[in-house]
């Protein structure tokens, strides 16, 4: 593998990972909330 595909790839990569976790973890959350009010 080249180098310069893996230096172009990794930031991008680490971000869409970065996204993906703190917007799933939102996601979750509202799901829980979503669920609470739900049996209230």
């Amino acid at each position: 593998m080249d180098l310069r595909l893996v230096l172009v790839a990794a930031p991008i990569l680490l971000a869409a990972s970065w996204a993906v976790f703190h917007i799933g973890r939102a996601a979750v959350g509202q799901v829980q909330l979503m669920i609470k009010r739900a049996r209230a």
